[in-house]
């Protein structure tokens, strides 16, 4: 074990290494989260992650939770959701790797002016955050990948919060 490495939890090189320690023997018993590989050289995150399909799942999760949610349901109109998960999926696909078609059909990203007219508070940004987190929790990501891809989101949907106001028609708003 390494003198980073915490005990029970190994690395996939140290499982190696601990089962080529013992013939006849599995890899060595570990804290393992996530069905997907590692990445490969050269690879980029989206096709680490496993590409479009990955992305398109993870969205499409997320906005189940959004279409039930009190607070984020009423900034999104029913009738554009197939288009709010279109929009989602590009600019994740492109941000992390992926084709570029987000910014040949809508430009470039301009995320805080696209989002300064909808009312994102704190409550928001959580209520959006726990979506995702649930999304990417259900995609079965390598932990490596899965930390990355939250990091990254929950920084991002901190830097939407564009007012400390009660969410309209909340009880704090009364």
């Amino acid at each position: 074990m390494s003198e980073h490495a915490q005990p029970g939890m190994t690395s996939d090189a140290g499982a190696a290494t601990e089962a080529a320690a013992r013939p006849g023997a599995g890899p060595a018993p570990g804290m393992r989260i996530g069905a997907a590989p590692p990445a490969g050289e050269n690879q980029s995150f989206y096709e680490a992650v496993g590409g479009h399909a990955t992305f398109e799942r993870i969205v499409r999760r997320f906005y189940q939770g959004v279409v039930a949610d009190p607070i984020l349901s009423p900034m999104y109109p029913p009738h554009d959701i197939e288009g709010a998960i279109n929009r989602l999926t590009m600019f994740l696909e492109q941000y992390w790797g992926g084709p570029t078609t987000y910014s040949e059909q809508r430009g470039h990203p301009r995320l805080r002016m696209r989002h300064a007219p909808y009312h994102i508070n704190p409550d928001a940004r959580d209520a959006w955050v726990t979506h995702m987190r649930d999304a990417v929790a259900e995609a079965g990501l390598a932990p490596l990948h899965a930390v990355t891809l939250m990091d990254y989101l929950e920084r991002a949907a901190h830097s939407m919060i564009n007012t400390f106001e009660p969410t309209p028609g909340s009880e704090d708003d009364a």
